[in-house]
């Protein structure tokens, strides 16, 4: 097999909110296979952050500010990566939030705030990317952060669950629409990953912790860096017949109803 299946150089990616944890070691694996990455948020400060730490890497990443879920505001700035980088080649629908709130205590601006950008800003950003790529009849590749919550419920998540499972939908639709065109949307769908995120519940026999231990197959945390090889995957040409399917990168928590014995 030849190792140009994987093989991004000349290749640009965008990686929304890839300012830090997952999407960042995303970013990693995708400019490690060559590809010039482009990411986004909100604010400068994470933007400027960001890119002192890929400069620490090596990598000549480009950082915007704009908020995924205002339209007028991303066409203006994917335009401006067309003319100052170049054209995209792999979205990587990165960006979101969660709130954890028992549904009962649960605003409804708060449930439409983590929607709107978990499951709108996908579709905002992506129609508008897809738009060049059908126009210049480049083909291209999309890949939405699912979550196990695309699959699965939880206490306190019913927004986040609401938007990933919403997601997972929104992936297949993309793949039906979006195939006649040589454009593969396809979904990553980590697991529980040791992040500064989830640093605090780490540590000191955190209960939370031994339930993530005992309930993964693996025993383990993942690392974010063992993402990048299904990014990788689904960013290159080894993937040109993979198409609205989601990739669970769990340690096997999704194969099972609980952790084998030791017996």
């Amino acid at each position: 097999m030849s190792i140009k299946l994987f093989d991004l150089h000349n290749k640009t990616a965008l990686v929304t909110g890839g300012t830090h944890g997952l999407g960042m070691a995303i970013a990693k694996g995708l400019a490690a296979a060559g590809a010039q990455i482009v990411f986004n948020d909100i604010s400068s400060e994470k933007v400027n952050l960001a890119l002192e730490e890929y400069a620490k890497d090596g990598i000549k990443a480009k950082g915007y500010i704009f908020d995924v879920t205002d339209e007028k505001s991303v066409q203006k700035h994917l335009n401006l990566i067309e003319q100052e980088v170049a054209p995209i080649d792999i979205l990587v629908n990165n960006a979101g939030i969660i709130k954890r709130v028992p549904m009962v205590d649960m605003d409804v601006k708060e449930f439409r705030d983590v929607i709107d950008i978990d499951l709108v800003g996908p579709f905002i950003v992506s129609r508008n990317v897809v738009k060049s790529m059908i126009r210049r009849n480049a083909g291209g590749k999309i890949i939405n952060m699912c979550s196990m919550m695309s699959e699965l419920g939880r206490d306190t998540v019913s927004a986040y669950a609401s938007a990933k499972g919403g997601l997972k939908m929104l992936t297949k639709n993309m793949a039906t629409e979006w195939a006649k065109h040589n454009i593969q949307a396809n979904g990553i769908g980590p697991g529980y990953f040791a992040t500064a995120q989830t640093a605090p519940i780490r540590v000191g026999g955190h209960p939370f912790n031994e339930f993530i231990i005992g309930r993964t197959p693996a025993g383990r945390w993942g690392e974010p860096e063992e993402l990048q090889g299904a990014a990788i995957f689904l960013a290159s040409a080894a993937s040109d017949f993979v198409n609205g399917h989601i990739l669970y990168v769990d340690g096997g928590i999704l194969a099972t109803i609980g952790k084998p014995s030791n017996e």
